[in-house]
């Protein structure tokens, strides 16, 4: 049983055991007993046994579970294999879903891509569309960009050379300056853009839309000086005479505090130092030629650090400077004359108005007054647009600004696309409005440009009224007031339906209402001059004056080759020269040809009493306009072309500009106000007091004026007197000003500091001052100006000098008859003396300033010497008069002795009768001593208007003498106001002066050999005329060498080699305008002769010296052509001296004339000299008679014969049966003492026989004259 295993127990063996297994004893207990050891296997056979039948009865299940088993295996076999298969196919479907899932996360990627570029799409869309606009302006940006920054250097260098040299000069100099650069630019391959500007380099345009905001004109120049003043290295000074820099800095730096102060402030000083220290703008205004020197360490920012920090040194004081400190300085003065220094300080900005600038804003004002809708939606949308601009810069800089900082990409940046969007619908709105804006603006410039008829007129009044103050420094005018004036004009003119009516009305009233205030202010001598201007310069803006023949008629013309005069026996040098001059214009080519064909009807026109009236002949009447007239008549009549140019400003403007102009005070004063001073401009010999007096009293302000005459030590009484008044609502008188320049500075801080809401509204200041441009601009701008001049006339002067009279004071002296007889014979010598001295040196030699005063006292000296004489003391009365009163005036001996002379008229018993004649005609004459004032007042009204030579003693010809004068006077007074702009026949202004500086430069001969003249003409005690000569050659030789020298400078100068100095400048000027140059005038002889004629007489005057090296000692002198004639003089009596061995001082001259003409004098005299080449002025020498004669109609100057200067020893003159007759160099006769002792016109006076009481030809005004004006 142990060795078959429990389960393979057979039958057999259980049999076997039975019986064991049912024996009680076989039980472990009881074999316990027994045995231990039997007890184990009884234990195990009971166990086998009971487990052999347990088996058995398990064995079937066993069986059964051997084959479920089996069964289970084969299942399971068959499970493994379905298992095996289900893994298989549950991996496939993991692997499926595994694949399924990737494939969904896949789609689910693909779908969130799908929509992640679905929205960058639209993203990129809308920031491509977003971008689009800009793109094309930024591709365009970029090109320019990348353009600009290969041409940088070229530009930039311009744009440098403009900031620091270009900014005193005009708009045109500025113009040529920059076209010679681009030139060189281009010359040494500098790269630069094809036309580089200032503006397009530098010039920001939202910046510059600011500025015309804060009030800078509009203009190209305007926009220049604000860019050049944006960067300036150095501190700007703007040259601004109407004040437009002025007010643009205050409105421009009002929101940073800026500090306004002048020179003339007690504090500026400390004003200054607040600027700096707190980083202030500082304006320093109305500033003159020199500045304080305490300013030097800012005006070249001297800063330097200290513990630190940047401090300046100003004054004593040490202080802060702050970064942020600005200074602006400004003048008023139209035309400065700045040191070098200043320019090295500063930098110059010249802020004149230029007349495109005030075009612009004459029309905007004009538009305001006509269609004030028009202008107002202009204005706003100048504002508008300049704030969309910058709208439009912002959000393209945001735009920007967001594109260059966002991360990542751009199209993710949810921010950046909600800000192009919203950036995109604002500039769509704001550039629809811009195009809005623009059309609009386009339609509203439409509407402007039918005015600018208006702007353009009034722009020409402006400038012509401007240029004034080179005429007279009394004659300055604001931008202010002439704007006042121009509101004014539009306001009252004459109303129309019809713009172009309308427009004319405008312009006639503004022309003539400008005109009439501006005469109020003007001297009577240039008052035609202003009206003929305005005149000329409407037409040449309306193309009907050429500028050839406008220059023609200023400064006449010069002649090649002088040929021969058709008609010498009335046609003078002078006219036969100008009219082959006239010849040379364009539109006269066949006048002088046509002229000698047509003489007797030119001669009629010489003759005739109107000549300016008489129709020219042949074609030429129909030919020519009515200015092309005036060059006809400048050649032939020049003293009428001042009733010429009447006729042709009454034709052209209007009869009501060439009537009088009275000034009314009270006129003035309704136009006044407060704050404006009334300035009286006095001519010498007046004095308003009186009338103010009498208008005072009549506006019941007599007891309310306060009068001061100032002078040293009177300001601060005037102060006190102003600052009292100011207040209590007085007037105030300041008379002569001009004899108180140092105080003038407070009396225009005084003037400035006067408050509107706080003056009392009665106050008035009254000024009076002679012409001194040591007054202040700014008052005389911004005051009310009146000249005061003596009546002109004999009759004015009697009505002014018995309208001071009365009845009473007629009949107050003792020797009534003989006072009113002789008062009205005194009243008649001071109206004699006065005017007189219109005819020039025809008159007086100095036009001497007879007052009121002088009558005055002469007056009470006439009544006194009647009351205490029994006789009437005539010798007294003469004296006190001709040699203190009036004579105490007169520095000419000459003159002395036609006072004197004039006196013997008027101061002598004759007088005394009752119809005593003052003139051959009888029209000036005594009247019956019973008449009381009221019938002198009336005899003197019947007196002519117009005065006749013949009271003066002068010849008829006089007439035409102070005629010719008052002509070239007036058109000398033009010249100075002529612009160095205006082109000749397609020539500019340099290139005509470059023309005449070579024309003069090639006619001009090479110096004289002065070593071979001392050789051939050395130094002999026998004959001083060696000396004389050699004196003459080194002079003239002085004089070729400054012409030469400074026509080859300006020739370099003109080129740009050399610097145009200021005396090179007005060189220049002077040669455009055919005057000789002061630079040739200070190293020459006298003479008055234009530039043309005296280069003419320069080449004549060296010949004749040459003449004399070549062929020896002269028999006739041609006295004319001497440098230095007094010494020619001195030679001849020292020669008749040496020779007779007697003292010079015992010798003078006698004088004969002679019969011979210079070509039959052959010889020397054997002592003295034949002296010619003098002119007659007053008279003409009559060699039939062989005396002197009265001039013949319309002969002003005539030869004198040939005088022999004959040494005598101890002569006397001669008393009876001669003319003592005064020589002089030039016509003006008037000259200054020089060193040597001799006057610089006066040569020596000689006798000249004559039937004529010597005091005719002295009334005459008769001289000889060396040289004439032609």
């Amino acid at each position: 049983m142990g060795h078959k295993g429990r389960d393979n127990i057979g039958e057999t063996v259980i049999k076997a055991i039975q019986p064991y297994i049912d024996n009680e004893e076989f039980q472990p207990a009881a074999i316990a007993k027994v045995s231990k050891a039997c007890t184990s296997i009884c234990q195990w056979v009971r166990a086998m046994h009971k487990y052999h039948f347990v088996a058995k009865a398990v064995e079937p299940k066993r069986q059964a579970l051997r084959e479920a088993q089996d069964d289970l295996e084969v299942t399971q076999r068959i499970l493994e294999e379905a298992k095996q298969r289900l893994h298989e196919v549950e991996d496939g479907i993991a692997t499926m879903q595994a694949k399924y899932r990737e494939c969904i996360a896949k789609k689910e990627e693909l779908e969130l891509k799908c929509e992640q570029c679905e929205q960058r799409l639209g993203r990129a869309d809308k920031l491509i569309n977003g971008l689009s606009d800009e793109r094309v302006r930024w591709q365009e940006t970029v090109e320019n960009l990348e353009h600009t920054l290969d041409n940088i250097f070229g530009d930039v260098l311009v744009a440098a050379g403009f900031v620091a040299y270009l900014g005193p000069f005009t708009g045109q100099y500025r113009t040529v300056l920059y076209d010679s650069w681009v030139k060189q630019l281009t010359t040494h391959h500098i790269p630069h853009t094809s036309e580089p500007t200032l503006i397009g380099t530098l010039g920001n345009p939202v910046k510059i839309r600011l500025w015309q905001i804060a009030g800078l004109p509009n203009d190209t120049l305007s926009v220049e000086n604000g860019v050049i003043n944006q960067f300036s290295q150095r501190w700007t000074h703007f040259i601004d005479p109407q004040s437009q820099a002025n007010k643009w800095i205050k409105n421009m730096e009002k929101d940073s505090g800026l500090d306004v102060f002048k020179l003339s402030d007690r504090d500026f000083l400390r004003s200054m130092e607040n600027a700096i220290r707190f980083g202030k703008p500082c304006l320093l205004e109305n500033v003159g030629e020199e500045l304080d020197p305490a300013l030097e360490p800012v005006l070249l920012k001297q800063t330097y650090k200290q513990q630190g920090n940047t401090v300046l040194k100003l004054g004593d004081t040490v202080i802060p400077y702050h970064e942020d400190f600005r200074m602006y300085i400004t003048t008023k003065l139209p035309n400065p004359h700045y040191t070098p220094e200043i320019s090295t300080k500063l930098t110059l900005i010249n802020f004149t108005l230029s007349p495109s600038g005030l075009e612009d804003q004459l029309l905007g004002q004009v538009i305001a007054e006509e269609r004030p809708d028009l202008e107002e939606a202009k204005n706003q949308l100048i504002v508008s647009n300049a704030k969309m601009r910058q709208e439009l810069k912002d959000i393209e800089d945001q735009i920007l600004y967001r594109l260059s900082s966002s991360e990542g990409n751009p199209v993710d940046d949810m921010e950046l696309i909600k800000v192009l969007e919203a950036s995109k619908m604002k500039a769509a709105e704001i550039q629809a409005k811009v195009r809005i804006a623009e059309q609009t603006e386009k339609d509203i410039d439409l509407t402007r440009m039918e005015y600018i008829p208006v702007a353009v007129r009034t722009q020409i009044l402006f400038f012509c009224m401007s240029d004034l103050a080179n005429v007279d420094p009394m004659y300055q005018y604001s931008l202010e007031w002439f704007l006042n004036i121009f509101l004014s004009g539009i306001a009252n003119s004459e109303r129309a339906d019809n713009l172009k009516k309308r427009i004319a009305n405008i312009n006639r009233y503004l022309t003539y209402n400008l005109y009439s205030n501006i005469c109020r202010s003007l001297f009577e001598k240039h008052k035609l001059m202003f009206a003929f201007l305005l005149c000329a310069r409407i037409m040449m803006n309306e193309g009907k004056v050429n500028q050839s023949e406008w220059r023609y008629l200023l400064s006449g013309g010069s002649v090649p080759v002088m040929s021969e005069n058709p008609a010498p026996d009335w046609l003078s040098d002078r006219a036969w020269r100008d009219v082959l001059a006239l010849s040379n214009l364009p539109a006269f080519s066949s006048f002088a040809l046509d002229f000698v064909k047509h003489l007797s009807e030119f001669r009629a026109i010489f003759d005739s009493f109107e000549p300016h009236r008489e129709p020219l002949p042949g074609i030429w009447d129909q030919y020519l306009d009515q200015f092309q007239k005036l060059l006809v008549l400048r050649c032939l009549r020049g003293d009428k072309v001042t009733n010429a140019m009447q006729d042709f400003v009454a034709t052209n403007l209007e009869p009501r500009f060439i009537e009088p102009q009275a000034t009314n005070l009270s006129v003035v004063f309704k136009d006044s106000n407060p704050t404006m001073p009334l300035i009286f401009v006095l001519s010498p010999g007046t004095d308003p007091a009186a009338d103010l007096y009498k208008f005072a009293e009549e506006m019941k302000f007599s007891k309310k004026l306060s009068a001061i005459s100032l002078g040293q030590g009177q300001g601060p009484r005037a102060e006190a007197m102003m600052r009292s008044s100011i207040e209590r609502g007085k007037w105030v008188f300041f008379q002569n000003c001009h004899l108180a320049p140092s105080w003038m500075p407070a009396l225009e801080r005084l003037i400035e500091h006067i408050n509107p809401d706080k003056v009392h509204r009665d106050f008035r200041l009254w000024l009076t001052s002679l012409p001194s441009n040591k007054f202040p601009v700014s008052i005389l701008q911004n005051g009310s100006k009146m000249t005061i001049e003596p009546p002109r006339g004999v009759k004015a002067n009697l009505l002014k000098s018995y309208s001071s009279l009365s009845d009473d004071f007629l009949n107050s002296c003792h020797k009534v008859m003989e006072f009113k007889c002789l008062l009205l014979s005194l009243c008649l010598f001071h109206g004699n003396a006065l005017e007189r001295r219109k005819f020039g040196p025809l008159g007086f030699n100095i036009p001497y300033e007879f007052t009121d005063g002088d009558l005055r006292i002469c007056i009470s000296q006439l009544k006194m010497f009647l009351d205490e004489y029994d006789h009437i003391p005539y010798k007294v009365l003469k004296y006190t008069a001709g040699e203190i009163n009036y004579g105490g005036r007169v520095t000419d001996d000459w003159d002395r002795r036609c006072v004197m002379n004039i006196l013997e008229d008027f101061y002598s018993p004759s007088v005394l009768f009752p119809e005593h004649s003052y003139s051959a005609s009888g029209i000036y004459h005594q009247i019956q001593p019973t008449y009381d004032l009221n019938g002198y007042l009336s005899y003197i009204k019947s007196l002519p208007l117009n005065d006749m030579p013949e009271i003066f003693g002068l010849h008829d010809n006089a007439n035409i003498t102070f005629a010719q004068n008052e002509t070239y006077t007036l058109l000398g007074t033009i010249v100075q106001l002529q612009p160095k702009s205006s082109s000749i026949g397609g020539q500019s202004w340099e290139e005509v002066v470059e023309d005449v500086a070579q024309i003069v430069l090639l006619k001009l001969p090479e110096p004289i050999n002065l070593q071979q003249v001392m050789n051939k003409y050395p130094v002999l005690y026998e004959e001083s005329m060696n000396t004389v000569l050699v004196q003459e050659v080194i002079r003239y030789n002085r004089l070729l060498q400054v012409i030469t020298q400074t026509l080859r400078d300006l020739l370099k100068a003109l080129k740009g080699l050399v610097v145009m100095s200021s005396q090179l400048e007005l060189m220049a000027a002077s040669l455009y305008n055919n005057t000789v140059p002061e630079l040739w005038n200070a190293k020459a002889y006298p003479s008055l002769k234009p530039l043309s004629s005296w280069v003419m007489d320069l080449l004549q005057r060296v010949d004749f010296l040459q003449t004399w090296i070549d062929g020896g000692i002269p028999a006739v002198f041609w006295i004319s052509g001497f440098f230095f004639p007094q010494a020619f003089l001195t030679g001849t009596l020292q020669n008749y001296a040496r020779k007779s061995v007697i003292s010079i001082d015992t010798i003078s001259f006698d004088f004969k004339v002679m019969h011979e003409s210079a070509s039959e004098l052959k010889t020397r005299p054997k002592d003295g000299c034949f002296i010619h080449g003098l002119f007659l002025e007053g008279a003409r020498w009559d060699p039939l008679a062989f005396q002197l004669a009265e001039s013949r109609p319309k002969e002003l100057y005539t030869e004198m014969a040939i005088i022999w200067l004959l040494p005598t020893p101890n002569r006397k003159a001669q008393d009876q049966a001669f003319y003592l007759c005064p020589i002089y160099k030039t016509l003006t006769r008037a000259g200054t003492l020089s060193t040597t002792g001799h006057s610089t016109n006066y040569v020596i006076a000689v006798e000249i026989p004559t039937d004529q009481p010597q005091r005719h030809w002295i009334k005459r005004g008769v001289a000889l004259i060396c040289a004439l004006d032609y």
